[in-house]
């Protein structure tokens, strides 16, 4: 970066654009298999908050590929550059005082601890969708596991490449187990423990 460039303080900031929204602003970040109902908990959580007049945003591994990062691939450093554009959004949007919902597969523990890098320390929790992946295989609503599994895809996490699971999640569901109405009042229960949202708003 060059010595040209510098951050502009503003008058307005982070804590005072969240208490406009009446919640703390933060990054929940779920992490998990293709198929494993990453967006699915993410979208049901976002309604929930929505419905309570809280302010979010939800940031989808598959959307962000159709405009932020409509240039980028699947190899290992496509994947990393991916991640790093939706932390540094991430970050705008935390500084905006936004509650984000961010579900991105993920797999490597560095890219993870690289998005939590563009975040204040208290600001993000870690969502493990930790659903086997014979379930995700079944599921396989894309039919991306039948490919991969014949090589046609490559770099496919959980099949031709690695998934690192969390080692200190701030939070694990497996959708195979639990409802989705369960994993909503987990995630409403931790926001609430947090402080990031008041109970019966």
């Amino acid at each position: 970066m060059t010595d040209n460039i510098v951050w502009q303080q503003h008058q307005v900031g982070r804590e005072q654009r969240a208490d406009l929204f009446g919640h703390r602003s933060g990054v929940l970040w779920f992490t998990g298999l293709s198929g494993s109902g990453k967006s699915t908990v993410a979208n049901a959580l976002e309604q929930a908050l929505a419905e309570q007049g809280f302010h979010t945003y939800l940031l989808d591994g598959d959307n962000v590929r159709h405009g932020l990062c409509a240039d980028l691939g699947f190899s290992a450093e496509d994947r990393t550059e991916n991640l790093r554009r939706v932390g540094a959004v991430s970050g705008l949007m935390v500084d905006a005082g936004l509650l984000v919902l961010s579900a991105f597969i993920s797999p490597y523990r560095n890219q993870r601890a690289l998005v939590r890098s563009f975040l204040p320390e208290d600001s993000f929790i870690e969502v493990y969708i930790a659903t086997p992946l014979e379930v995700c295989e079944k599921r396989d609503v894309k039919g991306l596991y039948q490919k991969a599994r014949k090589g046609e895809i490559s770099h496919f996490t959980g099949i031709s490449d690695p998934y690192e699971a969390p080692e200190q999640p701030d939070l694990v569901i497996d959708t195979s187990s639990s409802t989705l109405q369960e994993n909503v009042a987990q995630l409403l229960q931790l926001l609430q423990q947090r402080g990031w949202i008041k109970a019966n708003r």
